[in-house]
């Protein structure tokens, strides 16, 4: 059984064949759903096409997720391609890679803050809101990506922790607002994966080994689990599901502490 057979799904944060949009993109596209893809600059186009075509995706649109005026064009034209639209992705994350590195109070700027909650955070709002009319009169679903740190601190993490916070707020706050048109909104908290976004932050591969030996699962997760919850959570046996952060980390959240005996060494 395909999951999202007829759905028209638009994702928004492909980047690469290693980001978590890419996992997502694969899976929905092995269920059944039709793909539009956007692009932040010509720079990525030709890259973000060649994936596309992997999952037969037809409609590619430029989209700067920090421009009012991109994301309104990008529903427009979708709006000529499609009769409607069933779900958005919202795989977008950015912060001033210098306030990455060193202690929180120290690196963190005025400026990078304002960027990192517009790209990371308002966006996804900004999104809802352009996708609102496309998605009249279908059981639509709003998903988007977010990390432990929103709610617990991590070494270098800094400004985006208070980013994916603000972003899982906005996931609340969403369901109940689009939930009066019947559309859900959720939010899925990944481990850490090897991505070019993640690379960004100082000692990221000290971070997977770590989760790695902490998780109760004993390894790391891979962008096709994430891809296979996004499929679940945009499908219709998710109906009932909406203002919820689902943690797709090989159970890392639950853990207070490593083992003992690693506590011994």
């Amino acid at each position: 059984m395909k999951l999202l057979n007829g759905k028209n799904i638009l994702i928004v944060g492909v980047a690469n064949k290693h980001s978590i949009a890419s996992g997502i993109a694969e899976s929905m596209a092995e269920n059944g759903a039709n793909i539009a893809l956007t692009y932040q600059n010509e720079r990525l186009q030709k890259n973000v096409e060649k994936l596309g075509l992997n999952w037969g995706v037809e409609t590619f649109l430029p989209c700067d997720v920090s421009r009012d005026e991109d994301i309104e064009n990008a529903f427009e034209h979708l709006s000529k391609k499609w009769d409607g639209l069933d779900a958005v992705i919202h795989a977008v994350g950015f912060a001033p890679r210098d306030e990455l590195d060193g202690d929180f109070m120290d690196v963190t700027s005025r400026e990078g803050f304002s960027i990192a909650h517009d790209i990371s955070s308002y966006s996804f709002i900004a999104l809802a809101k352009g996708a609102k009319n496309l998605m009249k009169g279908r059981n639509g679903s709003l998903l988007t990506l977010s990390y432990l740190g929103s709610k617990m601190t991590l070494p270098n993490y800094n400004v985006m922790g208070l980013a994916k916070a603000s972003l899982e707020a906005s996931v609340r706050y969403l369901a109940v607002s689009a939930g009066k048109d019947g559309h859900r909104v959720n939010a899925i908290s990944a481990g850490p994966v090897k991505t070019l976004a993640a690379s960004g932050v100082k000692n990221f591969r000290k971070m997977l080994s770590y989760n790695a030996n902490r998780a109760p699962l004993g390894r790391n997760i891979t962008t096709k689990e994430v891809g296979d919850a996004a499929t679940f959570l945009s499908s219709d046996m998710a109906s009932g599901i909406s203002g919820e952060i689902l943690y797709v980390d090989a159970g890392f959240n639950i853990t207070a502490m490593g083992s003992i005996e690693e506590a011994e060494n």
